[in-house]
Parts: structure tokens; C-alpha cells; sequence
């Protein structure tokens, strides 16, 4: 848990691109005013987190998923942040998901040192798993 208060808060550096990305060119915010929209946002993500975590413990889980979070919006009567958010978790996943086959992509392609061709760790599991299933007996039922 957090020792302070303010350890509570979100980085200003992180508020202060958010802020400057959501106004128009040319507009100044103060200082003050950046640090109370920090707070601010810091309250609604506790807040959140306090009403995403009692949904979970309705349903006697520990873990909070993304489930919980949109129940929660809902229950607090934030319902016009649903669909936003569930737009951008769709897009953060696809971005996942492309970016773990670019690396699968990456790790198929087999890798030379010093002029020899070298199998990677996906070759390899692929190979044993293919040599694992040869080794199975088949079922008698087939």
C-alpha cells in the first residue's frame, strides 16, 4: 500500500502529455491547474479500482478484469466511458497480438553465425513436439 499521499498520484510528466494532447495548440494550462487535474484523475482512478474490485468480490474473485471495470463504470453511472474504453482495450490486444507474431515471425526465421545456419528455441519446440506426438501410441477408439 502507499506509504504517503502523494505516492497515491499519477506522474505529472504522464498528465501534463495528456493534457497537452487533448487541447488545442496555443492554449496554456497552469501549473496549478495541471496538478488538480492530476489529482483529480488520481481520485477517479482510485475510485475505479475501489468499485472495479467489489464487483470482482461479488463473484468471489481476487483479480480484476476488464469485466469488473466496465460493470463498475456502469454501477458509478460512468456508462459514456464504456464503449471508448472498450475500443481502445480491442485495439491495445490487436497491437499485442501483432506484435507477439512479429516476434514468432522473427524467431521461426532460423539465424546464421558465422555461416552456418542455426535452429532457434521455436524450431526446436516445434521439433520436439512434433516428435513427442510421433512417439504417442494411437488410441485404441480410433
Amino acid at each position: 500500500m502507499a506509504e504517503r499521499v502523494e505516492d497515491l498520484n499519477l506522474p505529472n510528466s504522464v498528465v501534463t502529455r495528456i493534457i497537452k494532447d487533448c487541447v488545442p495548440a496555443g492554449v496554456n494550462v497552469s501549473k496549478e491547474a495541471r496538478t488538480a487535474i492530476a489529482r483529480a484523475a488520481s481520485v477517479f482512478v482510485l475510485y475505479l479500482t475501489s468499485a472495479s474490485n467489489n464487483v470482482s468480490m461479488q463473484s468471489n474473485r481476487k483479480t480484476i478484469s476488464a469485466n469488473d471495470v466496465f460493470k463498475a463504470l456502469e454501477e458509478t453511472e460512468f456508462d459514456m466511458f464504456i464503449q471508448p474504453l472498450k475500443d481502445s482495450l480491442e485495439a491495445f490486444k490487436k497491437s499485442q497480438l501483432e506484435k507477439k507474431l512479429r516476434a514468432k515471425k522473427s524467431d521461426t526465421e532460423p539465424a546464421k553465425t558465422n555461416g552456418e545456419e542455426v535452429s532457434n528455441e521455436v524450431a526446436e519446440e516445434e521439433d520436439n513436439e512434433e516428435e513427442a506426438s510421433d512417439d504417442e501410441e494411437p488410441d485404441e477408439n480410433e
